[in-house]
């Protein structure tokens, strides 16, 4: 069984994206939903859809063809967190990639976190 749901959800987008799958399906929780938003906001996935399968909820995340080296990175893991204040944010990949931060405001990017003049725990980044 697995103890981060966050790494399993990262991991299936890798893994689907490197087989050239058109789409994954991955548990429905509403955090890994505001993830998987961030994502599709920012141009690494095409676009994400709820599906009632049997009785578990789950997230239908439709991949882009054209991405098929995404690299998504978990950060903060369950037993090792990481906390970042905003004067310590730096661009990922020199602006090429996005962190995604879970702040007091909700899941941000690491360029509106550092607008927003805030910091939070750091959950992954994605290039």
């Amino acid at each position: 069984m697995n103890t981060d749901p966050i790494a399993d959800l990262l991991t299936r987008i890798r893994n689907a994206s490197r087989a050239r799958h058109e789409f994954v399906l991955v548990p429905h929780s509403r955090f890994k939903e505001d993830i998987v938003e961030i994502l599709q906001k920012e141009g690494f996935v095409e676009k994400v859809r709820h599906v009632q399968d049997q009785k578990f909820p789950q997230l239908k995340i439709y991949l882009l063809p054209e991405l098929k080296n995404i690299e998504l990175k978990r950060r903060s893991s369950p037993g090792r967190r990481l906390y970042m204040q905003s004067s310590e944010i730096r661009p990922v990949r020199n602006g090429y990639g996005i962190g995604i931060y879970s702040t007091s405001h909700g899941l941000l990017t690491d360029q509106e976190a550092k607008k927003a003049g805030i910091g939070g725990e750091y959950i992954c980044e994605v290039f």
